[in-house]
């Protein structure tokens, strides 16, 4: 049985249902019309399950990113905050930033990523910093062309396209709650297609409730 609270006045099919609804990407409005839950109690339940999946994907072992890694900012919203995000092996990590300076992008690339990678970037001048350091670096000028062969970050902007059409269905987000969805665009990148999706989330919140209180 999956539960997302041990007290949770939700019956246990109706919480099958919304996780359902959650996986294949329905707004907490929508599934409480299809469910016929209260709005309210929809989205307190969506926010549930994106606080299990962040808090999951922060605890993961940080596994450095070897051989071909992409590294590209993105930004969301009206004022320019950086999301960094690298892409390796199909997997991504996304971290919240506060500037997309050199001297706050070079830790966390450092810290993430093995030191004989090859990492692959854009123009951008904050990446400037990894021309003088162990990793090889490679860029694409976007001005010229999208990709010269090898070289591309084609696989890191894939997964913010994906994102950002996740995210816009919500038609805004409130500050507080990005990281969560964030975090959960991260997951649906890592864990697809739905089946895994599905099997992932429901095995992490059954692990929650197999600890004895």
């Amino acid at each position: 049985m999956v539960t997302v609270r041990r007290r949770s006045r939700l019956p246990t099919r109706l919480q099958e249902e919304l996780i359902k609804y959650f996986v294949g990407g329905a707004t907490a409005r929508s599934a409480a019309l299809l469910t016929g839950v209260n709005r309210h109690t929809a989205t307190l339940f969506f926010r549930k399950l994106r606080e299990v999946i962040a808090q999951r994907l922060n605890e993961e072992t940080p596994e450095l990113l070897g051989g071909e890694v992409e590294i590209d900012e993105s930004y969301f919203g009206g004022r320019r905050k950086g999301k960094r995000g690298r892409g390796a092996g199909g997997k991504v990590h996304t971290v919240i930033i506060p500037n997309v300076g050199s001297t706050t992008l070079f830790p966390i690339i450092r810290a993430r990523i093995k030191p004989d990678a090859v990492v692959y970037s854009d123009s951008f001048q904050a990446y400037d910093v990894l021309d003088v350091s162990e990793f090889r670096h490679m860029r694409i000028n976007h001005r010229e062309k999208f990709a010269d062969r090898a070289n591309h970050i084609n696989g890191i902007e894939n997964f913010w396209n994906q994102a950002k059409r996740h995210l816009r269905r919500y038609n805004g987000i409130p500050r507080a709650q990005f990281p969560l969805y964030l975090k959960e665009c991260e997951w649906r990148f890592n864990y697809r297609p739905a089946d895994r999706l599905l099997a992932t989330l429901k095995t992490w919140l059954n692990e929650i409730h197999s600890v004895p209180t």
